[in-house]
């Protein structure tokens, strides 16, 4: 009889047949499952995960760095360690206010980390320590009144490309009152977060 469609054949019962008669045959042992990796395995898998995913993060995004000198106080102290941001520059713009790294203008080799005070085309002038910025004077709560000076820089526009840096402790900081706007291209990180000590733990605003 030929088949259509819709017929079906008939599967024979095994537990019709006896262990000798017609019915399915047995089915041949199977091997076992191999184990996935246990205990010490896994952690060294995990570790390796981890290592691989901070080397990325570091390389690429985040960089440790210490501070050397005191020119930032009070929110950073010598030897303090924090990260950087080296990627956040690539994708939004630099805004005053933001604690950045940057190479040292006379001397590329040394890095130095500042507030960003006044950017491209900006209006400055600073009066006996008082910051003016196009005519709007500056509101600096991250400078304590004992870090403040009273030097005074006439009024200067900041050249297209370049930002005037200066340190929270105005009165022992070398900064851009020194040398001068910094260029762009010298920046190349924004500090983010204090990892140690622990006193110091936060982020940097």
């Amino acid at each position: 009889m030929q088949t259509g469609p819709n017929d079906l054949e008939p599967i024979p019962n095994p537990a019709a047949a006896d262990e000798n008669g017609p019915g399915l045959q047995k089915t041949a042992p199977q091997p076992p499952l191999a184990h996935k990796p246990e205990g010490l395995g896994l952690w060294v898998r995990d570790l390796l995960v981890s290592a691989v995913a901070s080397i990325l993060i570091i390389t690429f995004l985040y960089q440790p760095v210490r501070v050397e000198g005191t020119s930032m106080l009070p929110r950073l102290e010598d030897s303090d360690r924090l990260f950087i941001n080296k990627f956040v520059y690539r994708i939004s713009a630099i805004e005053r206010g933001d604690v950045v790294v940057f190479h040292y203008p006379r001397d590329p080799e040394k890095s130095y980390i500042k507030r960003v005070i006044a950017l491209p085309g900006d209006r400055l002038r600073i009066d006996r320590g008082v910051v003016w910025i196009n005519g709007k004077r500056q509101v600096e709560n991250y400078v304590p009144e004992e870090f403040r000076d009273t030097r005074s820089l006439a009024e200067t526009v900041i050249p297209p490309g370049f930002y005037f840096m200066m340190g929270d402790h105005r009165s022992i900081s070398s900064d851009s009152r020194e040398f001068g706007p910094v260029e762009r291209s010298l920046i190349y990180g924004k500090a983010v977060f204090v990892y140690w000590p622990t006193r110091d733990a936060g982020v940097v605003r």
